[in-house]
């Protein structure tokens, strides 16, 4: 099982992708400025009588976002009409999954202890889960993790009376 990882981390780390970055950014927040206008009426009540109500701060935020990533993306098609080079980002793969696993590690964690009503679980499994993912051999490192996060729990649960 090491092995094939290891096989698979060398295959990713060779593999790289350029990206241009104002185009791509420009038109994932034009995206998501459009996607929090329509699912805002779904999540903010407001009342007729408010002149400002719950989604007037958000609804300008949006709007700002959107009309500077169109002069974003209006800039770069601009430079690709006009044949001016655009700025590139590499983007190695092996970083971005390992990134991705940190970040599904950590939800994992957030979720468990959401579930189980109890945070120590949560912390239990992140402290397991990082431990294995960067491969630690030594015993102790997990006695050691496990029973920290078990003691922070407990003192903050039933000394201090503090409810995660």
């Amino acid at each position: 099982m090491k092995d094939k990882l290891d096989t698979l981390g060398a295959k990713l780390a060779r593999k790289e992708m350029r990206i241009p970055v104002d185009l791509t950014v420009g038109v994932l927040f034009f995206l998501l400025g459009g996607v929090v206008l329509l699912i805002m009426p779904q999540q903010v009540a407001v009342s007729e009588r408010d002149v400002v109500n719950g989604r007037a701060f958000p609804t300008l935020l949006m709007g700002l976002m959107m009309f500077c990533s169109a002069l974003l993306v209006g800039k770069e098609i601009y430079k690709i009409a006009k044949k001016k080079p655009l700025e590139y980002k590499t983007v190695n793969l092996l970083v971005e999954v390992k990134a991705l696993i940190i970040l599904a590690i950590l939800v994992v964690s957030y979720l468990l202890a959401l579930w189980t009503d109890l945070f120590v679980v949560g912390a239990v499994f992140c402290a397991l889960a990082f431990l294995i993912y960067f491969r630690c051999k030594k015993p102790g490192y997990y006695i050691i993790t496990v029973g920290m996060a078990v003691g922070i729990w407990a003192a903050f649960r039933f000394l201090l009376n503090v409810r995660f």
